[in-house]
């Protein structure tokens, strides 16, 4: 799996809740070929992953959202990109 975590060194450590999902236009295709396309946003509560994940399922583009602590998340995933999560 290619990974590109956007997090600086303490923001692993800080940041230990993810919301995540299936990026369905982008699975398949470029680094992905082959794969799902998976994509994270890190956040430092469970109540901002919480409140993301509800954004995110608003949306058409993506699948499977979900949050998750990190240290449990074992994606299956061609690609994935771990952004770091900003209040709205």
């Amino acid at each position: 799996m290619i990974t590109s975590d956007r997090r600086t060194d303490s923001q692993k450590i800080t940041h230990r809740y993810f919301t995540t999902a299936t990026d369905r236009c982008m699975s398949g295709r470029g680094e992905a070929k082959g794969g799902a396309s998976k994509c994270a946003w890190a956040w430092e509560t469970m109540a901002e992953a919480i409140a993301h994940q509800a954004v995110l399922k608003e949306r058409g583009d993506l699948r499977y959202v979900a949050w998750h602590h990190a240290m449990s998340w074992k994606p299956r995933a061609a690609h994935l990109s771990i952004y770091v999560g900003r209040d709205r």
